[in-house]
């Protein structure tokens, strides 16, 4: 797009320390692991992107975007169309560029910015407009504080069995009980073992199952009646609460009211 390459790649290699790309991504679309030797922050306009790593995952509306440090392994799935914007990074490039992956909150200067790197050659004049323009995106990347739409993920095989369950089927009303049978493990260990590899109660780990769940559908244009019904909830307004009390916006307005770019 823009008349710049889409191969990723083709940005790994440039001597600037950003490159920036868009690629207008379909409902559905995946991106099988990979990794590269540069830092990349991955922002859609519209519907939503989820990233997976060993470590967990994470989604991004387009309030949001997510970071990943070089040579992390990573996929990444659509909800919904997405005009995909992303720029890689060069290792060091800031002292405090995150180390792990992260959810990043899109200012509306952060997304002017990143729709304008799009727009820059990769091997733009560093001296020029285009130099200052991403030397102020990189001054920009400074996560802020944000309710994180992540789903950290367990080592130990049994607990991630669980967990790959729930993910795929977030319908499921399993409770610590049900988990832990079909974990094969007393309900005391595996509440104790999930909170030392997860950090969170598996309960609490489960409504962010969800919660993940829930803004994948909702990009995708689902009602918020037949989500709350496919997750399993007891009404659409105890879905409604959860996600407002969570995220700040009923989800009847959580995709609304977006710039369009």
């Amino acid at each position: 797009m823009f008349g710049k390459s889409e191969d990723r790649e083709d940005y790994q290699r440039t001597a600037r320390p950003l490159a920036a790309m868009a690629r207008d991504l379909p409902d559905g679309h995946t991106i099988p692991e990979h990794s590269h030797r540069r830092a990349q922050l991955i922002y859609g306009t519209s519907g939503a992107i989820t990233v997976t790593t060993p470590d967990g995952t994470w989604v991004a509306p387009p309030q949001r975007a997510v970071w990943i440090p070089g040579g992390v392994v990573h996929a990444m799935r659509t909800s919904g169309a997405v005009p995909m914007r992303t720029v890689y990074v060069e290792p060091g490039a800031r002292p405090h560029l995150p180390t792990s992956c992260t959810v990043v909150a899109v200012t509306p200067l952060l997304r002017e910015l990143l729709l304008a790197a799009t727009k820059i050659p990769i091997d733009y004049d560093p001296r020029g407009r285009d130099g200052l323009v991403m030397e102020l995106l990189l001054d920009e990347f400074a996560p802020l504080t944000v309710v994180p739409l992540q789903l950290p993920l367990p080592r130990h095989p049994a607990l991630l069995q669980v967990c790959r369950r729930l993910i795929d089927e977030p319908e499921l009303a399993w409770t610590t009980a049900d988990a832990a049978h079909h974990a094969h493990m007393s309900e005391r260990t595996l509440a104790r073992r999930f909170v030392a590899e997860v950090g969170c109660t598996f309960g609490r780990w489960r409504q962010q199952a969800r919660l993940l769940a829930a803004v994948e559908m909702l990009a995708k244009g689902e009602s918020v009646t037949r989500v709350s019904a496919q997750l399993s909830y007891e009404s659409p307004s105890a879905f409604s609460a959860m996600f407002r009390r969570c995220l700040g916006k009923p989800p009847s307005q959580y995709f609304s009211s977006l710039p369009t770019e």
